[in-house]
């Protein structure tokens, strides 16, 4: 492990204290800033770690099928329920459960089992929510 061991400047330092500050919502928005401004994807590495991981292509496409995103499309009439479910699913703080809620379409959990996001969905829809499973 030490040979992985990264040790940062006091710049560098300030820089990740303050990002760990953030709450879910604002730390997605210095992602997309900088992947707009920069021209940088955090999304890239992880999917060339994860295909790998996958076993091949065969195997790959077929877990594909397997997971989806759960997406809020629209957080209803009943936004007070429909908060308290995205909390329930997700573990978020109230506030980052709102700014979803309010603010929609947005991903609430990736690759999740078909089943867990067909559970997911049902509550969400329950509470009055429209979802997408991608």
């Amino acid at each position: 492990m030490s040979d992985d061991a990264v040790t940062l400047t006091k710049e560098e330092q300030a820089v990740i204290d303050a990002l760990e500050k953030l709450n879910v919502v604002q730390l997605n928005n210095v992602v997309k800033f900088m992947e707009k401004t920069y021209g940088i994807s955090a999304a890239a590495p992880v999917a060339v770690a994860a295909a790998p991981a996958a076993g091949g292509g065969a195997a790959a496409a077929a877990e594909e099928k397997s997971s989806y995103n759960v997406e809020l499309a629209d957080g209803g009439a009943q936004k007070i329920a429909v908060i308290k479910v995205v909390r329930e699913i997700t573990g978020w703080a109230l506030g980052d459960a709102k700014a979803a809620v309010d603010a929609p379409p947005k991903v609430l959990k990736e690759n999740v089992a078909k089943a867990e996001a067909e559970d997911m969905k049902k509550k969400l829809e329950a509470a009055g929510a429209k979802v997408n499973l991608k």
